[in-house]
């Protein structure tokens, strides 16, 4: 599994591109590793401070890339590469799973039993995504990356946040084409409507009841 290098444009293989957070997982996942990651304490304190970013973000004054920077670097500010690797890889095989919906993970099988290529693109972190995903047998994550500072994470990111033209945009560098053509995507929010945008067959969680015929 691969976060950059190019698929085969010409390709024939289906491609599924799935939206992690409320789409696959009945939560919000950063925040639950969040919180996994940092404790209740520390999570509890980052969520009242960013509470005045949040607001400005609410208001057009802030960026969504910059209330999630924030947020994570009052949870996890401090920690080295190795011991975020280390909660990631914990997380992604012990809790993550937990938090897959039923009717996601069978659609994903039904995927996988059909030969299609599948792709995970969502806003969320490679950090603990990747190896979920390589567990369940994606071909790709494209996701938001973490920087790091002396091998130490500081609040920054290496990439834009993986959030609405970005996910098309990934998804190009990803495909090597300027325009990627899915065969299916898979979405629940505003986030993913430009990626919806982009497949033969889209799916919106809470509009379309039945999934596409495979």
């Amino acid at each position: 599994m691969t976060t950059a290098t190019p698929a085969i444009a010409s390709s024939p293989i289906p491609i599924a591109a799935f939206d992690f957070d409320g789409t696959i997982s009945d939560r919000d996942s950063l925040k639950d590793f969040a919180r996994f990651a940092a404790g209740w304490p520390r999570y509890a304190s980052a969520c009242l401070r960013t509470a005045p970013t949040a607001i400005l973000w609410a208001c057009g004054l802030r960026t969504r890339q910059e209330t999630k920077a924030a947020f994570l670097a009052r949870c996890l500010r401090g920690l080295s590469r190795g011991q975020l690797s280390e909660l990631a890889q914990h997380y992604a095989a012990h809790r993550l799973p937990r938090l897959i919906r039923p009717d996601m993970r069978a659609r994903i099988q039904a995927h996988q039993q059909q030969g299609h290529r599948l792709v995970l693109v969502s806003a969320s972190v490679s950090l603990y995504l990747q190896p979920w995903a390589q567990a369940t047998g994606f071909d790709a994550v494209l996701a938001t990356e973490l920087a790091y500072a002396n091998d130490t994470f500081q609040g920054e990111f290496a990439t834009p946040n993986c959030w609405g033209a970005e996910k098309v945009r990934r998804l190009s560098q990803w495909l090597g084409t300027p325009a990627p053509k899915l065969t299916y995507a898979y979405g629940d929010s505003r986030g993913d409507r430009e990626m919806l945008a982009q497949a033969q067959h889209p799916w919106l969680r809470g509009k379309h009841a039945e999934f596409p015929p495979l």
